[in-house]
């Protein structure tokens, strides 16, 4: 990784992509903050070590994944919720850098959603062969509240549905950089990640890392 390769990048000029009412796919936007975005995630990860949860049915998940913020979300026997602590260090999640949230904010007010200040965010790591199957985020107590996804690494496919599971959802081609924004009549949309293929990122190596930015606790505003 070289600050050469980083500054080749940042100029493109990032474009946008409407993929239903509320929700938008923002072509190279993370681009410009990626140089304070990767050493910040390498400390997170540091702190809290991704793990592969364990759902409530008892099945291992193919995404491994650690959070940071004053939230995390976890799964385990119990069911799916947010935690203030890692389960594993039993210690407060990693504060959210300041870069991670100046790109969610900016994202979010891109893309419509002036007041989003998230106090989640979770850290996936796909690996070729994992996947993300469809689903709605529906632990957050704040529907009115976006979401935002940003995509590091290997190219993906990301699913996005309906408000049901019927019918065959969008396949949405994400790369390195790339933001997906989704709120407002989109918030509840199914969706999901296609299982990741083998090849080799020059920043990021042989994975993907998407960030997934919320507002998962009460608004006290």
């Amino acid at each position: 990784m070289t600050m050469n390769l980083f500054d080749s990048l940042v100029d493109v000029e990032p474009r946008q992509e409407q993929l239903a009412p509320g929700a938008l796919v923002l072509r190279q936007f993370a681009l410009p903050e990626q140089a304070a975005l990767l050493p910040a995630l390498k400390d997170i990860i540091a702190r809290a070590p991704l793990r592969h949860m364990i759902t409530p049915g008892g099945f291992r998940m193919s995404v491994a994944m650690t959070n940071c913020g004053s939230l995390g979300w976890v799964s385990d026997s119990s069911g799916y919720r947010y935690d203030p602590a890692d389960p594993l260090s039993g210690k407060p999640w990693p504060p959210m850098p300041e870069a991670f949230l100046k790109l969610a904010t900016r994202a979010a007010a891109h893309a419509g959603f002036n007041e989003f200040t998230p106090d989640a965010c979770l850290i996936n790591r796909y690996e070729p062969g994992a996947r993300l199957t469809l689903h709605q985020d529906k632990n957050e107590q704040d529907y009115d509240q976006p979401i935002v996804s940003v995509s590091l690494g290997l190219p993906a496919v990301f699913l996005f549905g309906g408000l049901t599971r019927a019918g065959r959802p969008n396949r949405v081609p994400l790369t390195h950089g790339d933001v997906v924004v989704w709120g407002g009549p989109a918030r509840l949309r199914y969706h999901g990640v296609r299982a990741l293929e083998e090849g080799h990122h020059p920043f990021m190596g042989d994975c993907r890392i998407n960030l997934t930015f919320r507002k998962a606790g009460e608004n006290h505003d």
